[in-house]
């Protein structure tokens, strides 16, 4: 692990602010100011509000894909309350995470390896004034970041804390039961395509017909290698781009039909031989 200084040239930026109001802008504008030649990165600012789980799983899902640099992460729920201001270093400095220590940071610090270090945002001097305490991430994280971008020492930013103490993330793990894999929908994407915290590998040597069972309504899904290989009408379970289970229709939206949000329980139940076996049937004149 390297303690020395760096400047990083990109800032990845993740938020529940939604574009309607000038929040995002805000940001960004705060960053410039004080990092002129740092490139900010929108990964999205769509995550429902107050939606850590929905914020900390888009951030797990991307970890991998982003460039080195800053990851400025802001949902929360619990501003202006005791929670602490964290920046939290991984990959022995290839990137620092910076946002609110409730959970959102933490599945995004498990894919890269844990954390290395990590501090509260407590020196006033890498913060600006603010005039209310409710917009931390224009007063708090946006300068953290920007400073860090600008090569300022993390140990600069406030106390170093023990990584262990850091809020973990709450991702819902899937279970076997009675033959049957019980999981959650993590993420609906904009095309209605649902999610599972499902593995392929645990359904293999099942039939690639797999009833679906949620709530009081069961349905008959297809294994399929692409949306559309589906046939109309038909529900599917596709490999999605990050290598997990998804509930999908081709050229339409899963949930929608199915009534699917994130968070909610499906079952995945093998079926059985004479319910998947083709049954002959021979026309003949009367």
């Amino acid at each position: 692990m390297s303690n020395t200084p760096r400047p990083y040239k990109t800032i990845t930026f993740l938020s529940d602010y939604g574009l309607a109001d000038e929040f995002v802008g805000v940001v960004k504008s705060v960053i410039r100011s004080i990092a002129p030649d740092v490139a900010v990165i929108d990964l999205t600012h769509e995550i429902e509000p107050h939606d850590v789980r929905a914020g900390g799983l888009a951030l797990a899902r991307s970890a991998q894909y982003l460039a080195p640099g800053v990851v400025l992460a802001v949902i929360d729920p619990g501003v202006a309350t005791p929670r602490r201001a964290i920046a939290v270093e991984v990959g022995e400095g290839q990137s620092v995470l910076v946002g609110p220590d409730n959970g959102l940071l933490a599945p995004a610090v498990a894919m890269v390896g844990g954390a290395d270090r990590a501090v509260e945002l407590t020196n006033d001097d890498y913060q600006l004034p603010a005039p209310g305490p409710t917009f931390a991430g224009r007063d708090v994280f946006a300068p953290a970041a920007a400073h860090l971008a600008n090569g300022v020492e993390l140990s600069e930013l406030g106390n170093l804390v023990d990584p262990g103490t850091l809020t973990p993330g709450l991702m819902p793990i899937s279970r076997e039961e009675n033959g049957a894999l019980i999981g959650d929908v993590l993420w609906v994407d904009r095309f209605g395509n649902a999610q599972l915290n499902i593995d392929p590998e645990q359904i293999e040597g099942w039939d690639d017909r797999i009833r679906l069972r949620f709530g009081e309504t069961s349905r008959t899904a297809r294994r399929a290698d692409s949306y559309a290989a589906l046939r109309a009408g038909e529900v599917g379970l596709v490999v999605d781009s990050y290598g997990l289970l998804s509930v999908s229709v081709d050229r339409g939206s899963a949930a929608a039909e199915l009534g699917l949000r994130a968070g909610d329980p499906v079952t995945l139940d093998p079926m059985a031989d004479e319910e998947t076996r083709s049954v002959p049937v021979r026309l003949q004149q009367r």
